[in-house]
């Protein structure tokens, strides 16, 4: 990815802050964070299988078109949980060269491990 290409994704996410508080009646990203974080959530979570049901049936075009989607949704979700894309490219960074399954091993158990009933 160069610096032009990487920067579209930072381009992208200064509008959808811009977009935040904004007029609900003219503006998808606005009308998003109006509808609160689980409603975004939610968005994500239908452009997360859409790009997989693309990508099973062997859509190339529609994993590019949805994979998009996908970014942007993800992208306001951040925005909302006031997570900046620096952040997430430090934490790639910091694992890059670390073996997925080591990574994986050496992180804590998620709350629903935390909450079992025994």
């Amino acid at each position: 990815m160069t610096e032009h290409q990487a920067a579209i994704l930072d381009r992208l996410f200064a509008t959808i802050l811009a977009r935040k508080g904004g007029d609900a009646g003219a503006s998808y990203t606005a009308k998003l964070f109006a509808e609160g974080r689980a409603r975004i959530a939610q968005k994500l979570g239908e452009e997360c299988m859409e790009t997989a049901i693309a990508a099973v049936a062997r859509d190339r075009d529609g994993v590019v078109g949805e994979s998009a989607d996908l970014l942007y949704h993800l992208l306001v979700l951040w925005a909302e949980c006031e997570v900046r894309p620096d952040e997430v490219w430090a934490k790639l960074a910091a694992r890059e060269g670390t073996s997925g399954l080591v990574e994986k091993a050496s992180r804590k158990p998620t709350a629903p491990d935390d909450f079992r009933a025994d």
